[in-house]
């Protein structure tokens, strides 16, 4: 979808009344549709679903994007205290559950903050895992709220084209090896034998945390 295709859509939301929010993990290959959206409204609510096991390097990305862009960032939190996110042995969900971590330090998070909009701007591409190949642009979100996808036809390729002319640095993480880059303890560094998403949650039968496959309707 062209840039010019996007202003459009948002402009159509808005002009019908319905209130639009996107959420941000700050990769760098978020930060195309941020500054898209920062060029039509920057007053639509940007969240950043802050786990509590980011990188020290993302929140500062975060903050100097927020800043750069003029952003209205908002943090949302789990309320599962960390003392409580551990299995019965003692060791914590990252480890043990890691399904069970991402629900409640993500989708549990996010689910009521839907109910407060008509449109969510979700940056997910199709070339990025299985799941996300079989979105269309415009799909049901939980509380009747649309999902709308205008990078899904975008590549890796475009992504950093974009990101070079606009003049906007990468995630610091970059030049250290990590491109998918998530909660630190289920990040790894990239590899040649894996995919974009192969590299978070390594080892483990698992490609999304949950906002992309519970927070849909199909």
């Amino acid at each position: 979808m062209e840039v010019s295709e996007i202003k459009k859509y948002i402009e159509n939301y808005q002009s019908q009344g319905k209130k639009i929010f996107t959420t941000s993990s700050f990769q760098s290959h978020s930060i195309v549709l941020l500054h898209i959206l920062s060029t039509i409204d920057n007053k639509i609510p940007v969240y950043f679903i802050n786990t509590g096991y980011h990188f020290p390097e993302t929140i500062k990305y975060r903050d100097f994007i927020v800043h750069k862009l003029g952003l209205n960032l908002k943090n949302v939190y789990s309320q599962t205290p960390k003392s409580l996110q551990k299995d019965a042995s003692g060791r914590f969900l990252f480890t043990s559950d890691p399904d069970y971590c991402c629900h409640i330090n993500k989708v549990e998070p996010l689910d009521p903050i839907l109910s407060e909009y008509d449109v969510w701007v979700n940056g997910v591409r199709a070339d990025q895992s299985s799941v996300r190949k079989n979105f269309k642009i415009e799909e049901n979100a939980p509380h009747g709220v649309i999902r709308f996808h205008p990078m899904l036809d975008w590549n890796a390729m475009q992504i950093q084209k974009y990101l070079s002319q606009n003049d906007i640095p990468p995630h610091p993480l970059e030049e250290k090896g990590y491109f998918s880059i998530g909660c630190e303890p289920c990040t790894h560094k990239f590899t040649t034998d894996l995919s974009e998403r192969e590299v978070r949650w390594y080892g483990l039968n698992k490609t999304e945390c949950g906002l992309n496959t519970e927070l849909v309707t199909k």
